[in-house]
């Protein structure tokens, strides 16, 4: 059985696409992207955009939008026993057509993943079927939001998330 992610939240005017890997197993039962409770990632974003978890989801994603980030992944489906990055089978994995959404969005001016198995998902399957338009966006990896990078402490994270976001 294949994961499948969600469809993008975003609108014409995104500047900034930040893309996971593919959503867990708390995300998938709740159709919201980062419902794992204690995934990082609303808390970053309440701290640096007002779209914290106290919030509606619908309410956070609309935040996320007003302020011109993207929220994808880069896995349109794959097989993963579980919800860890690590256990995606890449022989499964069949990639979002990011080419033709950064084409549709063409004020994308950097690309963040969400940990560094979004962006090694990236460049296997995305980046060598871009264009050249494509493969120019500034990328950056961030610290994973994830429970199982427990190893930074919040703080350091959202330091990192805002170096990033906030310029």
């Amino acid at each position: 059985m294949h994961d499948k992610s969600f469809p993008p939240i975003a609108d014409a005017h995104a500047r900034v696409l930040i893309l996971g890997s593919l959503p867990g197993q708390v995300s998938l039962q709740r159709q919201q992207y980062y419902a794992q409770p204690q995934n990082a990632f609303w808390k970053i974003m309440g701290r640096l955009f007002g779209a914290g978890p106290e919030l509606a989801y619908a309410e956070r994603a609309q935040r996320l939008v007003q302020n011109g980030i993207a929220l994808w992944d880069v896995c349109a489906s794959a097989h993963r026993p579980g919800s860890l990055d690590a256990a995606i089978v890449h022989s499964s994995v069949v990639p979002n057509d990011l080419g033709a959404f950064i084409a549709s969005h063409p004020g994308i001016s950097l690309i963040c993943f969400n940990g560094g198995k979004a962006a090694e998902l990236y460049r296997r399957f995305v980046l060598p079927g871009l264009p050249d338009t494509g493969r120019a966006i500034r990328h950056e990896t961030l610290p994973s939001t994830s429970p199982a990078h427990a190893a930074m402490p919040f703080e350091e994270k959202l330091m990192r998330w805002a170096a990033v976001l906030q310029n």
